[in-house]
C-alpha cells in the first residue's frame, strides 16, 4: 500500500512474445504493421525468424517451414485453412472457434475516422466540384468495368487509376481526388459475403458518397442509408436511376451524406482494440500443439492442394484481367478512330 493509505491497481505484467512474419503483400513492414502496433499496447514483443507464433498471409509458401503456432490473415477473398494455421484472422463470416473476423479495411484505417463529429455535408457537397470518380488500376472485375461505361453515359465519370484512365495519367494523391466527386465507385474486385476492402471506407474518409458492390453482407459493417449498394438493386440500370436522382437533387443527396457511416455512428465493438487483444490473449495462453507439428507428414500434399485451389484460380483471374485490359484499349483505339487497323 502506498504512503497516502490508498490502495493502488493491480499491474499486470504480460510475458515477452516472440512474434514473426512470412508471405505478406509487397511492402509490408514486419516490425511496424498493424499487428505489432496492436499487440504492443500489452505485450513486448520480440520480431523473429525463429518466433513461437507466426502470422502468415497467402503471398508464398514461406509459412510452411514452421512448425510454430501459425497465425493467418488475409485481407483478399480467400478462406481459411485449418489444416494449414492454427488460429486466422480474416473477413469472412465464419463460426469456427479459432477465426476471428477482422476485414481489410480495419486495418487500413482508425475507424473512428469515419465515425461522424460536426459533420457539415453542405459545406462538404459545396466543395464537390465532379460528379463522379473511379480509381482502379486492376481490371479483372467485369462487372466493375462494365458499371463504369454504363454510368459513364449519363455523365462522364472521372477516372484516376492506371485502368480505364481519362484524366490524363494516374493521380498521385486518390483520397484527393475522389474528395472532388459527389460519388465514388467503390466495386471490389471479386464478391463474397464479408469480404469487404479499403473501397468503401475510402470515400467515407473523405465525405463522398460510395456506389458499392461486393459483400452482399455490406449492411452488417456499415449504415445502408448511408452508400448505395448494388446489392440492394435489381440492375445495373435501377442503380444508375438512384445515381441520377441524387444528382440531380441536392436535397436527397444530403440527406444521405449526413447519415452515421457506422451503425450507431461507433465503432463496432468487435473491432476495437481491447476485442481484438483480448483474441490474442486467447491465442497466446493456449497451450494446444501446433497443426505444423500434428501434419508435418502432410506438407507436401498441403503445398499441392494450395497450387490447385489458390494459386490456379489466382493466375487464371489475373490472366482474364489483362485481357479484358487489352479489349478495352482495343475498344478505345476503334472508338475514337474507327480507321485504326
Amino acid at each position: 500500500m502506498p504512503l497516502d493509505g490508498k490502495p493502488t491497481a493491480a499491474v499486470v505484467m504480460y510475458k515477452k512474445i516472440r512474434i514473426g512474419f512470412a508471405d505478406f503483400w509487397p511492402g509490408f513492414d514486419p516490425r511496424d504493421n498493424f499487428f505489432t502496433r496492436l499487440l504492443r499496447r500489452r505485450y513486448p514483443l520480440e520480431i523473429t525468424d525463429r518466433p513461437d507464433f507466426l502470422f502468415f498471409s497467402w503471398f508464398g509458401r514461406s509459412h510452411l517451414a514452421h512448425d510454430c503456432v501459425r497465425i493467418y490473415y488475409t485481407g483478399e477473398n480467400d478462406r481459411p485453412d485449418f489444416n494449414v494455421c492454427d488460429y486466422a484472422f480474416s473477413f469472412d463470416f465464419n463460426d469456427h472457434p479459432n477465426h476471428y473476423r477482422l476485414p481489410l479495411y480495419a486495418l487500413y484505417l482508425a475507424l473512428d475516422q469515419l465515425v461522424k463529429k460536426d459533420w457539415d455535408a453542405e459545406r462538404l457537397l459545396a466543395e464537390k466540384t465532379g460528379f463522379c470518380s473511379f480509381v482502379i488500376s486492376n481490371p479483372a472485375c467485369r462487372k466493375r468495368n462494365r458499371f463504369f461505361e454504363k454510368l459513364s453515359r449519363y455523365r462522364p465519370v472521372d477516372s484516376g487509376g492506371r485502368f480505364m484512365n481519362n484524366v490524363g495519367g494516374p493521380v498521385p494523391d486518390k483520397l484527393e481526388f475522389i474528395r472532388r466527386h459527389k460519388f465514388v465507385i467503390a466495386f471490389e474486385n471479386e464478391s463474397h459475403p464479408g469480404y469487404t476492402t479499403e473501397k468503401i471506407v475510402e470515400p467515407m474518409q473523405v465525405g463522398s458518397l460510395p456506389i458499392y458492390w461486393g459483400n452482399p453482407m455490406i449492411h452488417r459493417d456499415f449504415n445502408p442509408a448511408s452508400f448505395l449498394n448494388h446489392h440492394d438493386f435489381g440492375s445495373d440500370d435501377d442503380l444508375i436511376d438512384a445515381i441520377v436522382e441524387l444528382d440531380r437533387d441536392d436535397n436527397l443527396y444530403l440527406e444521405r451524406l449526413k447519415q452515421p457511416w457506422l451503425h450507431g455512428n461507433r465503432v463496432p465493438e468487435a473491432l476495437e482494440p481491447e476485442a481484438l487483444l483480448a483474441a490474442f490473449d486467447r491465442i497466446f495462453s493456449s497451450n494446444v500443439s501446433p497443426v505444423a507439428v500434428r501434419r508435418r507428414h502432410m506438407v507436401f500434399f498441403d503445398q499441392c492442394k494450395r497450387t490447385v485451389t489458390r494459386e490456379l484460380p489466382l493466375r487464371y483471374r489475373r490472366f482474364r484481367g489483362r485481357l479484358d485490359a487489352m479489349a478495352y484499349s482495343t475498344s478505345r483505339k476503334f472508338r475514337n478512330n474507327p480507321f485504326v487497323l
